[in-house]
């Protein structure tokens, strides 16, 4: 085993998390800054652009478990799924396990919606350079879950 594939120590697990870290701050804002720009194409925010396309991988779902799997707030997901229903693209319908909280499906209107978005964003990302390859994006990947993971116990209400 060499030195690279040994598990570092902990003080440098962290300086080495901390890059990580002050990478993702600004890549996060700058795709954000790009998709709100793919609302004057689609009509989509980058908000409502999550709830399609977490609908279209897990429909149909109710309102905290979308913010559950988003790390985001009961209120800020409802009222980007209330502004998906107004538009067409969502709609909700009885929920038999829990009468107060109702099942959020995609319209057609709203499959079609997020299709255009993921369409003209997979475009983008096969401009990424650096001759990535798979094992080096499921290493990405890993990292990034076991990040997560990390921080689950955070409240995000």
């Amino acid at each position: 085993m060499n030195d690279i594939d040994k598990p570092l120590p902990p003080d440098e697990l962290g300086d080495r998390i901390t890059e990580v870290f002050d990478l993702i701050g600004p890549l996060y804002r700058r795709a954000f800054r790009k998709i709100e720009q793919g609302e004057q194409i689609e009509g989509a925010s980058v908000g409502v652009r999550s709830v399609l396309d977490l609908l279209r991988r897990y429909e149909p779902m109710t309102v905290p478990q979308m913010g559950r799997i988003m790390a985001l707030s009961r209120q800020f997901v409802q009222r980007t799924v209330n502004d998906a229903v107004a538009r067409g693209w969502a709609e909700a319908t009885p929920n038999p396990a829990h009468q107060r909280s109702s099942l959020i499906r995609l319209t057609d209107e709203g499959r079609a919606v997020i299709t255009a978005v993921l369409a003209r964003e997979h475009a983008l990302n096969r401009q990424v350079g650096g001759d990535l390859t798979d094992a080096e994006i499921t290493a990405c990947v890993r990292v990034l879950k076991q990040l997560l993971t990390t921080f689950d116990h955070v409240d995000v209400e």
